[in-house]
């Protein structure tokens, strides 16, 4: 056998080898095709074909893994300090147990040392190659990223085995929209807060309004990142074309809504950009709020306004990710969602 990098010709037995793990139930990932794989991986400007290898023994193709390493980075992150990503990992189940997987990512862990990294990362959070997966039980229903492992996949023990650690743990949350649950206080809580100063509605991006307060305080400069694209193709007018604000590779038609609560000229929570997938899934990036504006009722106003809109444009299940500790899972489960799986956040030094 012999660990080497992924080659086109390789790519029939990498699909077979992928869709007998989904046929099996054992991972909740899109069946790959040619397409997807090109779209997904070889598509996506922070791909790197060094990272993509494949175990092979007398032509068979045993088994596969990807990962990457970043090559755009926010406001703090360097190659030193950003780990290497592990995208996917898959053994053919008739040669398990015999040191595929781990030799697998022992040369992707050794790729990632010779680049400079110390830290190997199963992190769907980071890793700027989000595998779509569909929820269990639906009609196909979709999430467009898995933020980690799932923990129900023969994949996350094995992970543990190797020695990585799990770092964090969030739960997936599905609602179909048909089923969402109003919530009766809304108006009069948008009210409250109006009479505070506090508006919480779309967002007029001609206003100007500083953000730079709320993600200094909230300490995240992937939400700085977002609000500063989107609010740039309101200015623009045109769609926003990062990929990683994409959620189906597909280019939205124009600038999308932003839902926001604001207060003397601050940005002080947000929530979206409105957008809907091809699947018919409610899309957006999450919630946002400063934590000097949070218990006040704004984030549940926002999360509503949400759903509203989302059944406003047509859209039919919604889907998001919350930590497993997270306080915000009642405003979630009161509107209708229910958990529908945990993944974990990985990590080991290298």
């Amino acid at each position: 056998m012999q660990i080497r990098q992924l080659q086109r010709e390789d790519l029939p037995q990498v699909i077979v080898l992928w869709n007998e793990a989904v046929a099996a139930g054992e991972v909740v990932y899109y069946p790959l095709t040619e397409q997807y794989f090109r779209r997904k991986f070889e598509s996506n400007p922070q791909y790197d074909p060094r990272y993509s290898m494949v175990a092979e023994a007398d032509g068979k193709i045993l088994g596969f893994i990807s990962g990457t390493v970043k090559k755009e980075f926010l406001p703090g992150e360097t190659n030193e300090n950003t780990p290497g990503y592990l995208t996917c990992i898959f053994v053919q189940k008739a040669s398990r147990g015999q040191g595929i997987g781990k030799a697998l990512v022992d040369a992707l862990a050794n790729a990632f040392k010779a680049a400079g990294k110390t830290r190997l990362s199963f992190d769907g959070d980071g890793n700027p190659i989000q595998l779509d997966w569909i929820v269990p039980g639906t009609p196909g229903h979709d999430h467009n990223k898995a933020p980690g492992m799932d923990v129900d996949c023969p994949g996350y023990p094995f992970l543990l085995a190797l020695g990585f650690e799990e770092r964090a743990r969030e739960v997936a949350m599905y609602l179909d929209l048909a089923d969402y649950v109003p919530w009766e206080g809304q108006k009069a809580k948008q009210e409250e807060l109006l009479s505070q100063g506090v508006y919480t509605g779309r967002y007029d991006p001609s206003l100007h309004y500083d953000y730079d307060r709320m993600c200094d305080r909230v300490g995240k400069e992937y939400w700085r990142n977002v609000l500063r694209s989107e609010i740039e193709c309101h200015e623009q007018g045109r769609p926003n074309m990062d990929p990683a604000l994409q959620p189906d590779g597909r280019v939205p038609a124009g600038p999308r809504p932003l839902l926001v609560a604001t207060h003397e000229g601050h940005i002080v929570a947000f929530t979206g950009p409105v957008d809907q997938q091809a699947s018919g899934r409610g899309w957006f990036c999450g919630i946002c709020t400063d934590p000097m504006y949070e218990r006040r009722g704004i984030a549940s106003v926002l999360f509503h306004l949400l759903m509203r809109e989302f059944i406003a444009e047509g859209a039919t299940f919604s889907t998001l990710f919350t930590g497993v500790e997270n306080h915000a899972q009642r405003i979630y489960l009161r509107a209708g969602f229910r958990p529908v799986r945990t993944f974990a956040l990985l990590e080991k030094a290298i």
